[in-house]
């Protein structure tokens, strides 16, 4: 008891020299803690809002983050949490860890949907996973960030968040962009058709539609040429081109239709040739002949009529 006195008058002596106002630590008999008075909120959540967004408006983005917390900890369910943990989320953009500030802004929609931030908070993310697509450095304390593109898991929840919102429809065309970057082609595909399907109204259906043909085609050019996939990308192109004649993606679109069809008769070629090689000249002429009749402006229409004259000699 003796030694529990003398604690107590060094800590409350060193307290008064520093500060006259009030002791540092004060023990609660209550708890049986030590307590500091300068780590309690204000007696009510608005008082201690206004006092956070203090910090906040003279950008002393640290005291305002520690005073926010302190609200959120000890007035969770008042009225000012839901803005506090927004303003959580403008702290983390302030200072630019963006993958942060999105955990932030999910949690106001998680925690507080009936929160009158929620269309803003979804912008807001939204506009998160724009600047990942673009590149943007990840500044990131104790995150761990989802391993191919932040944007991916961003866009997921903003589409999850607005369902059928002014963005849902843009952030679903935007994830199958993302994927088709990371040349996952059929997660990609499955984005655009959601695009297709969940908002047939929206202006990205028919880009989303022009998408789905590049992926066939991009699955087409894999390790081992899939004439199948080809084909596909191929009707698909020029149902996009039939569709939107005037759209300036048709002009691309009918520039992959050349390029496919240049492929498909490079593939019928090499069959031709491989038959021939095997003296199956049978086999071979049909596929020589259907590069002549498919594609006769193609370079390997010239190339198999050549073959076709050189088998007819050997006989």
């Amino acid at each position: 008891m003796f030694l529990r006195k003398i604690i107590i008058f060094v800590i409350l002596f060193s307290a008064v020299a520093v500060s006259p106002a009030y002791p540092y630590w004060i023990w609660s008999p209550k708890t049986g803690k030590w307590w500091n008075p300068k780590n309690m909120p204000k007696e009510t959540p608005q008082e201690q809002f206004e006092y956070a967004k203090s910090f906040y408006d003279q950008k002393n983005y640290d005291d305002a983050r520690k005073e926010f917390g302190k609200l959120l900890s000890n007035y969770p369910k008042s009225a000012e949490a839901a803005e506090s943990q927004y303003y959580v989320g403008l702290i983390e953009e302030a200072q630019d860890r963006l993958f942060e500030a999105y955990l932030a802004y999910q949690k106001v929609i998680d925690k507080y949907p009936f929160s009158e931030r929620i269309k803003e908070v979804i912008e807001r993310e939204y506009a998160i996973a724009e600047k990942f697509i673009a590149g943007e450095k990840r500044k990131v304390l104790g995150v761990t960030i989802p391993v191919d593109n932040p944007a991916i898991e961003i866009l997921n929840k903003v589409i999850e968040n607005s369902t059928y919102g002014p963005l849902a429809s843009k952030a679903e065309y935007k994830l199958g962009l993302v994927l088709k970057g990371l040349m996952r082609y059929y997660e990609a595909e499955e984005a655009f058709n959601k695009v297709i399907v969940n908002y047939p109204e929206s202006e990205w259906v028919e880009p989303s539609r022009y998408q789905i043909a590049e992926c066939r085609a991009a699955v087409s050019r894999g390790p081992e040429y899939d004439q199948g996939a080809a084909q596909e990308a191929k009707e698909k192109f020029e149902d996009f081109v039939r569709e939107n004649p005037e759209a300036a993606l048709s002009r691309e679109a009918e520039k992959n239709i050349n390029t496919l069809r240049e492929k498909d008769a490079e593939s019928n070629f090499e069959i031709g040739r491989f038959y021939e090689k095997q003296e199956v000249y049978e086999s071979a002429k049909i596929y020589y002949n259907e590069v002549i009749n498919k594609y006769p402006r193609s370079q390997w229409a010239a190339k198999s009529l050549e073959r076709l004259q050189i088998m007819e000699r050997m006989k």
